[in-house]
């Protein structure tokens, strides 16, 4: 697989929030205020693991930080206040010092004797969102400063689209939802979590752009970076898109699943995943993080029996579920008579697309017609889910 020099290497996309993340916008240096030599040893290692530069305080800084810094900030330009700092780490022994300081969101108070009956006191005395204690709430801490670090805001949309029988056309519909939210201006990523789908990338006429593909992401372990992640994935018509390559390794471990899905939705604005009809331990991580799921079923009778069964597997870890009905057979059944024998939602109906197959063969992507019958589907759905578009593309 072809890759461009300057791509993102999986080592720099996984293991904290990284170079590509600390250039992200919106991106902040974390405050530290303690004088405890070990507790800020640990701090400016959980920091370094979030990509992140603190700055460094005995007390409460002064005039956008003059005065009183050490540690890894000290002599730096700039410098950070009480007020401004994205997210301040306050230090048990520096509670005392801080009390008295403008109430505000994102203080934490962090130590490292989990025996200690007064810390929930000086935590309120502080105004102090949480109390964590060391080691045991490393993990968490990490992601609170890559949060910063990224400038984490509202999470995207995450819908995933799954097929209730063979060929249902589960993956021409998420291709087409990613394609027009694209267009609509929303930073997207489809997600291809079907192994055996034979890759989104081909469908979008990309298999040869440059780029990491999922193989690259099954050592993943911890965070991954939001924007090194999205940096690093192809682009293909304004959406970057996550696929399999051409090679035989099929299986990416859960954890890696659920890190790589909870990196793309933390960037914002809308996360497409192409989901396998078969529910195992990877796509129940999938799942999990999904906010909607819609469930492609061709109204007959046959495929709504299959759909059950996948129904069943979907809605043990699924919050919503939702049908989507593709085309009507002759002497088949109604939308509304398919989504009550599933028991679930109908979120509409898209009729067959008459030169779909002949124009996808060409290179044109499916919802990239912006008259056809799936994109108006798709341009309604987001519509519906996101607001009114401004100027969808036709």
């Amino acid at each position: 697989m072809a890759r461009s020099k300057s791509c993102e290497t999986p080592e720099s996309v996984v293991a904290g929030a990284g170079a590509g993340a600390a250039a992200a916008p919106g991106g902040g240096r974390p405050l530290i205020i303690t004088e405890d030599p070990v507790l800020l040893d640990d701090l400016l290692r959980l920091c370094a693991a979030a990509g992140a530069e603190p700055h460094v305080h005995h007390a409460v800084p002064e005039h956008g930080g003059a005065g009183g810094s050490a540690g890894a900030s000290e002599g730096r330009a700039g410098g950070v206040g009480w007020d401004t700092a994205p997210l301040v780490l306050v230090g048990d022994d520096a509670a005392g010092r801080v009390r008295g300081a403008p109430r505000r969101t994102g203080v934490f108070l962090v130590g490292r004797d989990l025996d200690d009956p007064l810390v929930w006191q000086r935590a309120v005395e502080i105004g102090a969102e949480e109390v964590l204690r060391l080691p045991d709430a490393e993990s968490l801490l990490v992601d609170r400063i890559a949060d910063v670090v990224e400038g984490a805001g509202r999470p995207a949309l995450a819908v995933g689209v799954i097929g209730g029988a063979g060929g249902a056309g589960a993956s021409t519909l998420a291709c087409a939802l990613a394609v027009r939210a694209a267009r609509a201006g929303e930073r997207t990523i489809l997600i291809d979590g079907d192994p055996l789908g034979g890759g989104m990338d081909v469908l979008l006429g990309g298999e040869s752009a440059e780029g990491l593909r999922w193989p690259d992401f099954a050592a993943s372990r911890g965070r991954v970076g939001a924007g090194a992640l999205e940096e690093s994935l192809p682009e293909l018509h304004a959406l970057r898109v996550l696929s399999w390559d051409r090679g035989d390794r099929v299986v990416v471990p859960p954890a890696a699943m659920r890190s790589v899905v909870a990196a793309a939705r933390r960037r914002g604005g809308v996360v497409v995943v192409d989901l396998p009809r078969r529910v195992d331990e990877a796509v129940a991580e999938v799942l999990a993080q999904l906010d909607l799921v819609l469930m492609v079923v061709p109204g007959e009778l046959r495929s709504v029996a299959a759909a059950g069964r996948v129904a069943a597997g979907v809605r043990m870890v699924a919050r919503d579920v939702r049908v989507v009905v593709r085309g009507r057979c002759p002497g088949g059944l109604d939308p509304e008579a398919v989504a009550g024998l599933l028991g679930a939602p109908l979120a509409g109906e898209v009729p067959v697309e008459v030169g779909l197959p002949g124009r996808v063969a060409e290179g044109e992507p499916p919802g990239a017609h912006g008259r056809g019958a799936l994109a108006r589907f798709c341009d309604g759905f987001w519509q519906r889910a996101l607001g009114p578009a401004q100027g969808v593309p036709a």
